[in-house]
């Protein structure tokens, strides 16, 4: 399945800056990306199951059965998926806000 576009509101970047700062010996999972990112499960579960979807990241179940807590699902960007939200970052930048095409013309 190929990589699909999604839309990148700001709920949806947070995610995707948590798993792009977690690393191999630094999962993310779901309570934890809630965390980091600042938002509630109500809006990161959702955001996680669409990028899942899409192809932009990869979800695996914990090994084992852990006791006291059940098992948790870790979430990492895909190749596919990193390469698409950079390349989303740097559109993102290259175009200018209006506030800042303002404060270029001297306007304020």
């Amino acid at each position: 399945m190929g990589a699909a576009r999604i839309r990148l509101t700001t709920a949806t970047r947070l995610v995707l800056d948590v798993l792009l700062a977690s690393g191999a010996d630094d999962p993310a999972w779901g309570y934890r990306i809630c965390e980091l990112a600042g938002l509630g499960s109500g809006t990161v579960y959702p955001v996680l199951e669409r990028l899942e979807e899409a192809g932009w990241i990869s979800g695996d179940w914990e090994q084992g059965h852990p006791i006291g807590r059940p098992r948790r699902r870790f979430y990492a960007l895909t190749g596919t998926g990193r390469q698409l939200y950079s390349t989303a970052n740097s559109a993102r930048r290259a175009r200018p806000w209006p506030a800042t095409a303002l404060l270029r013309e001297g306007r304020t």
